[in-house]
């Protein structure tokens, strides 16, 4: 890494190019930031004894290595957002410059319109996008080229460039402005000139380094640049534009933490370990290592969470394409239970395998919403739930997927209790149930149960039939009796005495009777949970609890609590055993054509010897007679075999095998060969019916 002051003019001169990486985030610099640099500017100008005015960092690393002959683009990593400024004044200034007589276009020296656009602007030499000096990314690459060639950007383009184009271009044109004392400004400006070397220095490190003050990068702006920061400028672009921006744009005006919430339950899957909301770059860039030194690549990383995420919004953010899916899903945001999410992140992924179909899904997501919803009412600790989900996944039974979440569920205890009808019961008719979040969303349900035209609640407001007021009118007073005081305290928010209307404001604290029967009232009322309100004589403590009973029982069919047969459920005690496992616990072996891949490898090695049986284990499937011969270790991009035999026995004149001897691995051999649809799959079983052999003649 080299790094030298440098005028930023000078620095831009000598540059043929400067290109913004693809992954970088947008031209964000506002009117604020603009009206700054403007003010520095001015001010290094117009003050003789100030030699320079210092704005920062410009690091750069070279696309390729250059060579005499060829002056290849530098990508910017650190200071676009300075870079860009500048070369918008710089474009302003020689617009405002060729709108002056001949003789007033070079008010200093260096700074006549033809030079500010030959030398700081433009390669006048070259042919399309070379012609630049600049390019930025996304929609501000059309934009900033726009006004290079002296055209007017798109009004459609989003994007600051224009806007801070015409604040500049607003500025220069103000009366009584120097255009000298602008262009000796701009001439004293200085940054760090840090130039990096492909190969050589890490470009994320310096990256973090120099972001580590000032305002924090979201943990998105640091993945996205770890994945695709060191690649080959061609594959950055395939990656992103296949990949990655299809991506950000599903999470777009989600905010900016929905994404990190994402890849904190990506991780949670993947390592077991929740990672704290601040640790989640660290947490990732943890995984991508063992990622990567798995034999996978940075480009199979970003597919899979690509993969990941377009389950996530489907499922958080309410892009859910079937029509009885989508509604579960709603139900699950509105109850805010975003610790769920690594489990059912699995359970989709499943879905997308075909292992689980459509209602299975349904089934198991209307069990979650049960499983929070009810341990809400009954007000336990949520403290736990973190951790429930996140270890879930490892005793679901992917062969009795369904049977096996039930059974998990049931045999929960204590504090992780999916709570008992009975429990769920009192909690409904004695619990606060109006101080509750989830609120809106109970009464929606209740509303809507077992009906076909749907009612729509945000237009209602919540009642209570007996008032909250302290000051209850004589006719409220009598019809509570004697201890009115302790049956408003006890009732007022409990579930028997809540509903909806459109009438909050004229039902006041009337007394019962004449909310019953005004204009609008209980008699009136289309809504279902006002139903029987209407033909009841008088609101008390019993009609209250009468009420509450029934509309529990509705609660008991809607948020069920599973069940299974004892018999059943004693199957599902214990940990798995070898004979638990089977094809639905890999999920890399059950896509076409991997599947069919892996089926004929099965057949062909089978027919090896009638002695030889294979079972499916947690890592890896074993192929046995008497001991492991070859086991398979299914992989993303590949079938990774281990065969049990020394490399220096195998015989291998394509050199397809590797000795991983002295590396951790899954499987029992100390040779590796790669499986994929390519590979002549009848020269690797040679291979395996090698490791087969040695291990017949060592017994």
């Amino acid at each position: 890494m080299k790094a030298v002051d440098s005028h930023l003019l000078t620095l831009l001169k000598k540059s043929s190019q400067f290109i913004v990486p693809i992954y970088q985030r947008l031209y964000s610099w506002g009117e604020a930031e603009c009206a700054q640099l403007w003010a520095d500017v001015i001010r290094a100008g117009s003050t003789p004894s100030l030699g320079s005015h210092f704005t920062g960092s410009i690091v750069y690393v070279a696309k390729d290595q250059s060579t005499n002959t060829s002056a290849e683009p530098d990508l910017i990593i650190d200071g676009q957002q300075r870079v860009t400024t500048v070369t918008l004044m710089l474009a302003a200034l020689a617009t405002r410059l060729e709108q002056l007589p001949e003789a007033q276009r070079e008010p200093w020296d260096g700074f006549s319109p033809k030079k500010l656009r030959n030398r700081y602007l433009l390669n006048d030499d070259e042919d399309g996008e070379r012609q630049f000096k600049l390019i930025l990314s996304q929609s501000d690459k059309a934009a900033l080229i726009a006004i290079l060639q002296g055209a007017e950007p798109s009004v459609d383009m989003v994007t600051r460039v224009t806007a801070n184009y015409q604040f500049f271009q607003g500025k220069l044109a103000e009366p009584g402005v120097d255009l000298a004392t602008v262009s000796k400004g701009l001439d004293k400006l200085v940054v760090v000139d840090v130039k990096l070397e492909r190969g050589v220095d890490n470009p994320q490190l310096v990256f973090e380094a120099m972001n580590s003050t000032g305002k924090k990068l979201s943990q998105a702006d640091l993945i996205r640049n770890y994945v695709l920061m060191d690649l080959p400028p061609k594959q950055q672009e395939k990656l992103y534009s296949a990949y990655w921006r299809p991506m950000e744009l599903e999470f777009a005006g989600a905010g900016e933490s929905q994404f990190d919430e994402f890849v904190r339950h990506y991780l949670t899957i993947k390592n077991g370990e929740i990672p704290r909301l601040d640790d989640i770059y660290d947490a990732f860039k943890d995984h991508a290592t063992r990622f990567t030194t798995a034999d996978e690549t940075i480009d199979s990383l970003v597919v899979e969470l690509r993969q990941y995420a377009r389950r996530y919004v489907a499922m958080a953010l309410g892009k859910e394409s079937d029509p009885k899916l989508l509604p579960a899903f709603k139900d699950l945001d509105q109850i805010k239970a975003d610790v769920v999410y690594p489990f059912l992140l699995e359970v989709y992924t499943d879905y997308n395998l075909e292992i689980l179909t459509r209602d299975d899904v349904l089934e198991i997501v209307n069990l979650v919403t049960s499983y929070i919803f009810r341990r809400a009412v009954c007000r336990i600790p949520t403290n736990s739930l973190n951790k429930t989900f996140a270890g879930l996944s490892a005793a679901v039974r992917k062969d009795r997927y369904v049977e096996s979440v039930k059974a998990q569920f049931m045999s929960m205890k204590s504090y992780r209790r999916f709570p008992s009808n009975a429990e769920f019961e009192a909690g409904l008719k004695a619990n606060d149930l109006y101080n509750f979040r989830r609120r809106s969303y109970y009464l929606r349900v209740l509303e809507n149960y077992a009906r076909k035209e749907r009612v729509t609640i945000e237009n209602y407001t919540i009642e209570h039939i007996l008032p909250q007021n302290e000051n209850l009118s004589a006719e409220w007073k009598n019809a509570l009796g004697e201890d009115w005081q302790e049956a408003q305290v006890k009732y007022m928010h409990t579930l028997g005495n809540l509903t909806l209307t459109g009438y909050n404001s004229e039902y006041s604290d009337h007394p019962f009777a004449k909310k019953r029967d005004m204009e609008g009232g209980f008699k009136d009322s289309p809504l279902r949970l006002n139903k029987g309100l209407g033909q009841l004589e008088t609101w008390n403590a019993d009609k209250i609890q009468e009420r509450a009973t029934r509309l529990a029982g509705d609660a008991l069919k809607i948020w069920t609590r599973p069940e299974l047969p004892d018999a059943t459920l004693a199957e599902f005690e214990g940990k798995r055993t070898e004979s638990d496992f089977t094809i639905e616990d890999h999920p890399h072996l059950l896509p076409q054509p991997r599947r069919a891949l892996f089926e004929k490898f099965t057949a062909e090695v089978l027919a090896l010897d009638p002695g030889i049986a294979y079972h499916f284990l947690r890592h890896y499937v074993a192929f046995k007679a008497e001991t492991n011969f070859v086991d398979v270790v299914p992989q993303k991009a590949r079938l990774r075999l281990s065969l049990n035999i020394p490399i220096e026995a195998l015989h291998d004149e394509r050199k397809l095998s590797l000795d991983v001897s002295m590396k951790g691995h899954w499987g029992n051999g100390p040779t590796e060969v790669s499986l994929d649809e390519g590979t002549d799959l009848s020269y690797v079983i040679g291979l395996v019916r090698q490791a087969f052999e040695f291990q017949l003649g060592e017994e």
